[in-house]
């Protein structure tokens, strides 16, 4: 039986059972391909993406709880937002592995502290692991996206 799912601002019908998680949902059936699988257990924040504004991951979400809830991937994002441009001109991407769980925690937390202070950045993107050790350049490129001196 088809499940209704509000996926970057339009409803999607998908065909999974209702236990699938978000992610091979995002990335097999509708091609959406930004969200990484990285660990499988919510631990290293590859597969982050936003339920409503907030940063989750999707390896562990199941398609059954998502009934009214918006749905952002790193696509959602549209290409140019601030901290994609932040990321390219900080030289944050490496690897790869990371990028996209690392811009979507760090989006969830520009839109809710407009200046967020490096606490603040700290304590947002503490579940995203960086395999380079970019983290530096990462929070770089936070303050520059939200217009923090430093």
């Amino acid at each position: 039986m088809p499940i209704a799912l509000d996926i970057n601002g339009g409803t999607v019908s998908v065909t999974a059972a209702p236990e699938t998680p978000l992610l091979w949902v995002l990335r097999d059936e509708l091609l959406l391909t930004g969200t990484k699988y990285g660990c499988g257990i919510a631990q290293c924040g590859a597969c982050t993406i936003h339920l409503d504004g907030q940063p989750a991951r999707a390896c562990q979400t199941p398609i059954s709880s998502l009934a009214g809830v918006k749905v952002t991937t790193i696509e959602g994002l549209g290409g140019s937002h601030p901290l994609q441009v932040a990321w390219v001109s900080h030289d944050v991407p490496q690897c790869g592995y990371c990028q996209s769980g690392q811009i979507m925690s760090a989006a969830a937390l520009i839109a809710q502290t407009a200046k967020p202070t490096d606490q603040d950045i700290d304590a947002a993107m503490s579940g995203n692991i960086c395999r380079c050790g970019a983290y530096q350049r990462i929070r770089a490129a936070i303050k520059d996206a939200a217009g923090v001196e430093g």
